[in-house]
């Protein structure tokens, strides 16, 4: 680090001229003061930060020389660790959950539509899209359908860091050529195992602004059993008629960077010593509970049994036996209990083990609440425990609610918005959805495409205290019943209406419905 030596003004050469060395310690005080900075933070000379000098990389070396290493930590505690499995699945149940549904949501405005007509073309289009969401055939492996793709996805981006996915056309017994391969991150790398450069990092060519260009994606995981025959295919980021080829999908927190980092990285150190200090206590309390007793000898008596030369060999055969134990103790509980007399001197005494151990749940939970939030997770969401009050776990759903909902539309804007204009793109192409100007216009195209995606509602705790809040705010002209049929539980409004509308129809012309009389008050009297 180079620090500008101090410039002298007047009062430092006034100072010099009559006393020098009052002159040459206010400069050495200066230039203390320069190199300390504004921040203590930024100190160099202060004992608790002077060996904390972090490298300052930038976001693609902090992170792509770490990344095989931290993946395979990721998914190991994601399998191994209670509390790592939790959050993986508690992120994936709460993000994608059952899927997250495409409802259309056409600009009727900007087309010249009926409301009539809209209602009809919306309906068509998401009957369209679910024969092809929810069919086998939109998986290049036949393995999920659209729905389960979002979750595969979701859940290998949280553990690996990204995940990729390309949409080649293949043509089978569904309408739709349009399938969607999920590819894991490991085989996203450099061709050939080159090194990386300016314009190639970790499998991705960037252009000159920083934008992928090309991925090379290798036909083998390089963990695979067999690794003879591994070879590299370069696909281009965009097809020459714009179309987009590749879908990276990670979380970008710095700019410049080009490769995801692992949900779990921040804590993988403190997960892995939870999960050892949480094998240990187990061990300990099933060793605690299986070990009852030791019996021991009185040295005397033990001279007296065994003092005759002719008992030194039954001596020697006690003193083996009893050196011979590996600590290891019988599990057999199926036989019955057994009355054994003791020899003369020995005595039972059962050793104080201090199992279970009562400190275990409290420094147990004191970790949880420091892992919970560098997850974005709430301690009583994170273990499913709701034992607080209800405003504490209402709290607590509403802060995690809040986190679903920002990844909720992460997942819609760059994994689900993508494939969805590619398949609109083919359903207009073969004619099963009228879209007259689609290819023409952007702004038209646009109007068209315009949707919304809907998940899993969030559930309530209280739910009549929640519907009687939802009546007050549609009272107040602060929300809709479309909007509180989205959030409830993602349904269409107008849809609902309509059924309820028959329900209540056909219940009065079956005499169910007694019409309610309005109720009489006594005459007041004067």
């Amino acid at each position: 680090m180079i620090v500008e030596k101090p410039k002298l003004n007047i009062i430092d050469r006034a100072i010099g001229f009559f006393s020098p060395k009052i002159a040459v310690e206010r400069l050495k005080y200066r230039s203390a003061l320069a190199l300390a900075g504004s921040y203590n933070g930024g100190s160099l000379r202060r004992q608790s930060l002077s060996n904390w000098n972090p490298y300052a990389g930038d976001a693609n070396s902090d992170i792509v020389y770490d990344l095989p290493t931290l993946r395979a930590r990721s998914r190991d505690l994601a399998k191994n660790s209670p509390i790592g499995t939790a959050a993986i699945n508690t992120r994936v149940s709460n993000d994608i959950g059952t899927g997250l549904s495409f409802q259309s949501n056409p600009d009727s405005e900007l087309l010249g539509w009926s409301e009539e007509y809209t209602a009809t073309w919306k309906k068509n289009t998401e009957a369209e899209f679910l024969l092809w969401a929810l069919s086998l055939d939109s998986d290049s492996a036949r393995s999920c359908n659209f729905f389960g793709n979002q979750a595969l996805a979701r859940r290998s981006m949280l553990e690996s860091g990204d995940v990729i996915a390309i949409t080649p056309a293949i043509k089978r017994n569904s309408p739709y050529s349009l399938t969607v391969q999920l590819i894991e991150s490991d085989r996203l790398s450099n061709k050939d195992r080159a090194a990386d450069s300016a314009t190639l990092i970790s499998g991705i060519t960037i252009d000159s602004n920083g934008a992928p260009v090309r991925y090379s994606i290798s036909n083998k995981h390089p963990g695979a059993i067999q690794q003879a025959g591994m070879q590299w295919s370069e696909i281009d980021a965009y097809g020459k008629n714009g179309r987009r080829n590749v879908i990276h999908l990670f979380e970008k927190k710095r700019p410049g960077q080009v490769r995801g980092v692992p949900y779990l990285a921040p804590v993988i150190e403190h997960l892995k010593q939870l999960a050892r200090y949480s094998e240990a206590e187990l061990q300990a309390a099933v060793v605690s509970a299986a070990l009852a007793i030791f019996v021991k000898m009185d040295a005397e008596a033990f001279q007296t049994l065994f003092n005759d030369p002719s008992q030194a060999e039954n001596s020697q055969t006690f003193v083996n036996r009893a050196m011979s134990w590996d600590g290891s103790v019988s599990t057999d509980l199926d036989g019955h209990g057994k009355a054994i007399n003791l020899l003369p001197g020995e005595d039972i005494s059962a050793p104080a083990l201090g199992r279970p151990n009562v400190n275990f749940d409290p420094f147990f939970m004191a970790m949880l609440t420091q892992i919970g939030p560098a997850l974005d997770i709430p301690k009583e969401v994170l273990i499913k425990s709701f034992s607080n009050s209800y405003s504490a776990s209402r709290a607590s759903l509403l802060d995690f609610f809040r986190v679903t909902r920002i990844s909720r539309d992460f997942m819609a804007t760059y994994f689900c918005e993508p494939i969805k204009e590619l398949w609109f793109e083919e359903a207009v192409s073969l004619g099963r959805i009228s879209a007259p100007g689609f290819f023409s216009d952007p702004r038209i195209r646009q109007a068209y495409t315009r949707c919304q995606w809907i998940g899993d509602s969030p559930g309530s705790i209280d739910p009549e205290k929640e519907a009687n809040a939802a009546v007050i705010r549609m009272d107040n002209g602060i929300t809709t019943l479309e909007t509180e049929t989205i959030a409830f539980n993602g349904g269409d409004w107008e849809a609902n209406h309509r059924q309820r509308a028959k329900e209540v129809a056909m219940r009065k012309q079956d005499g169910l419905v007694v019409e309610k009389q309005p109720m009489q008050t006594a005459p007041q009297q004067s």
